[in-house]
């Protein structure tokens, strides 16, 4: 009986020895801060500051950008007015036409736009975050295998490379792909790791999701995973290669969703698909988004189809040369290619160092998953020659960081001569080529450059001697190598975040004399540079023709009287800026229309619908090339009533596609009558068509 009784209450106590109560508040804070029990205990404090100090580089000052690029600004407006809107990507609420991308990226803004309003800072935070989130995740991806410094050295790199600073303060959809992209990074580090199926599900989810971002340039990084994936990971070959399938079933998936619910909605029910010449999502992601950004055959572009630069010169694209080198020269070098010698010198190295190892190798499997992205995205761009923009450049970033870090740390740890003569060898390299980027701008801070130099042979020397060195000694020689090799960029970045940016080309940093930054920094900078509009066919600018007919809107002038710097050629880089006068009368005159008013070029509508806050009719979309509409279903809306005004002055109607814009910016200035508002000429397409202008 008694020992009944003590089994009885010998149970109870056993569930209540082995139940763990939740640790209280306070421990918990505690393991955040301190991280796992195998990191130092500067790991975690060290994390938190990076993303500190990435969070205040990309959120400081972010409201002088004002729209930023207002091309994407007005379509978050359209997207928290209309669902139908937010779901196509429609840069009008009334659905006429949708931007030239996939909208992911938008996305995220219209939902901060739908709780904070329509704002610079509601548009553009939603961006800041996405650039913290992808440091966070680039640290963890490598830091899992290669200790918490190569991490920070990894989500350093990419924090301060100037093109980051940039696009993560900006609304183009680039910020979203570089985190998407790294997500898949991540994803396919645990997959190596692990070998389950769901983290190449994963990954491959990601590619999909940077597909409706950014279309086909999501997928540069698919040969990086597959090479990485079929050559390291722990399965079996057969189960890699299968693998390898679930992750390209997860990629359609996640991208063709979307694309089934437009193609299989009428096209009566839906917007225009912009930058298409025929209403078809397969026309743009093969043509104008797709392999004419290689061949340069653009039909539809700012400078229609055909490819190479005047008079087909060989190695030359219209949008600059073209070549092996072309991440070093004069336009994107100063954007991405500050640590790109260090990166490829360290992929080199780590590739023969670790070429005997066993298959399943991390830091070998490492090189080839990082050194992939950034060897097929760089030789892509590289040899474009169809549009390209030096901030596409931010998607080799993270490839960069990782190789550093990783790299870094590798040769630091081998504690011998090799390892020390490739650290040594790698800054002094970094330090040449940062003072050759900041020769290129000889008068911005010049002592920079001789600091660099000197930073760099000092800590080369260091790194030589550090096995004789004190062990303080040992660490200083590692921070100067660091803070010589971040000197640079952290300058160009702080300059960059430092700088309001506007327009459809921005770039990061300084002008840089005889390269295209004089284009991107007049469409992205706040003015033209000195002399006014630059040459089309010289004087730095894009390689292109002008459009047959074009005229920047309104002469060229901004409706309140300025030059159109800060809109760029007006209609092509920037919405234009929009008199009180004019604003007012869109606002009180847009009851019973479907389009208050109707322009031609995507861009120009932008101005104007973010001033009155209407639905504007973008002719032809964003370069105003697109065919739609026609002449004959333009005039059946007028008739129907569905349009008030015509604003005149769209930038770039009719070049290199239809000419139907054209076409409706000569029947309206032919059949009704026009009267100036705040500079710009206007048309009621109400009055009486036997009203005409002469």
């Amino acid at each position: 009986m008694s020992s009944t009784i003590v089994v009885a209450h010998e149970q109870p106590a056993v569930e209540l020895d082995d139940w763990r109560e939740p640790p209280p508040a306070a421990s918990r804070w505690r393991a955040v801060w301190r991280g796992p029990e195998d990191d130092p205990a500067w790991a975690r404090p060290a994390l938190f500051a990076l993303l500190g100090m990435a969070a205040i580089l990309y959120l400081w000052s972010l409201g002088e950008s004002g729209w930023a690029n207002s091309y994407y600004s007005a379509a978050v407006q359209a997207g928290t007015k209309s669902w139908k809107a937010m779901f196509f990507g429609s840069t009008d609420a009334s659905n006429f036409i949708t931007v030239d991308k996939t909208p992911m990226s938008l996305w995220p803004m219209e939902i901060s736009a739908r709780i904070f309003g329509v704002n610079s800072w509601s548009i553009l935070v939603p961006q800041a975050l996405e650039g913290v989130a992808t440091v966070g995740l680039l640290y963890a991806a490598v830091k899992r295998w290669f200790t918490p410094a190569a991490g920070l050295i990894a989500g350093a790199v990419l924090a301060l490379t100037p093109i980051a600073a940039l696009m993560f303060r900006f609304n183009n959809p680039d910020a979203l792909l570089v985190l998407l992209l790294t997500a898949g990074a991540y994803a396919m580090t645990r997959a190596l790791e692990s070998g389950r199926t769901r983290w190449l599900v994963a990954a491959g989810a990601c590619v999909g999701f940077g597909f409706l971002t950014k279309e086909l340039q999501a997928f540069l990084v698919l040969p990086a995973f597959g090479v990485a994936y079929l050559l390291a990971g722990p399965p079996r070959l057969g189960r890699r290669v299968a693998q390898c399938f679930a992750l390209g079933g997860a990629m359609l998936l996640s991208a063709g969703w979307w694309v089934a619910a437009v193609m299989l909605t009428p096209a009566s029910s839906r917007p225009y698909i912009g930058g298409s010449q025929n209403n078809s999502f397969w026309n743009v992601l093969f043509g104008y988004n797709g392999f004419g950004r290689l061949t340069g055959n653009e039909s539809g572009s700012v400078g229609g189809g055909g490819a190479g630069g005047p008079g087909g010169a060989a190695g030359t694209g219209r949008w600059g040369p073209t070549g092996i080198t072309r991440m070093f020269n004069s336009a994107m070098g100063g954007q991405i290619s500050w640590l790109l010698p260090a990166a490829l010198m360290l992929l080199v190295v780590g590739l023969v160092l670790t070429a005997r190892r066993a298959r399943t190798d991390r830091t070998r499997a490492a090189y080839i998953l990082w050194g992939g992205w950034l060897l097929v995205t760089g030789i892509v761009f590289s040899l474009s020659k169809g549009i390209i923009h030096e901030y596409y450049t931010v998607a080799l970033a993270p490839a960069i960081g990782a190789i550093v870090g990783i790299g870094a740390v590798a040769m630091w740890r081998r504690r011998d001569l090799l390892g020390r003569a490739v650290l040594a060898v790698t800054l002094a390299t970094t330090a040449a080529w940062a003072y050759t980027l900041l020769d290129r701008t000889p008068t911005w801070h010049p002592v920079l450059r001789s600091l660099v130099v000197v930073g760099g042979v000092a800590g080369a020397l260091l790194l030589l001697a550090w096995p004789y060195l004190h062990a303080k000694a040992s660490i200083a020689a590692a921070v100067v190598a660091l803070g010589v090799g971040l000197a640079a960029p952290t300058a160009y970045s702080l300059s960059t975040a430092a700088t309001a940016h506007q327009g459809a080309i921005p770039t990061a940093g300084v002008t840089v004399a005889g390269g295209r930054g004089g284009f991107g920094r007049f469409g992205g900078r706040g003015g033209p540079p000195p002399g006014g509009v630059p040459n089309f066919r010289g004087g730095g600018a894009p390689n292109f023709a002008p459009p047959n007919g074009f005229t920047p809107p309104n002469g060229g002038n901004t409706p309140n009287g300025g030059n159109a710097g800060r809109g760029g050629l007006g209609g092509l880089l920037n919405g234009p800026s929009v008199g009180s006068a004019l604003s007012t009368l869109l606002q009180q005159q847009h009851s019973g229309y479907r389009w208050v008013a109707a322009t031609v070029g995507a861009n120009n509508a932008a101005g104007y619908q973010l001033a009155s806050g209407e639905a504007i009719m973008a002719i032809g979309g964003f370069n105003g090339t697109d065919p739609t509409p026609t002449l004959a279903a333009f005039q059946g809306m007028v008739s129907q009533g569905e349009i008030h005004y015509f604003i005149g002055g769209g930038g770039f109607g009719g070049g290199g596609g239809s000419g139907t814009s054209a076409q409706i910016a000569a029947w309206v200035a032919n059949n009704f009558k026009a009267q100036t508002v705040s500079g710009v000429t206007i048309y009621d397409l109400t009055s009486s068509s036997s009203s005409t202008s002469t």
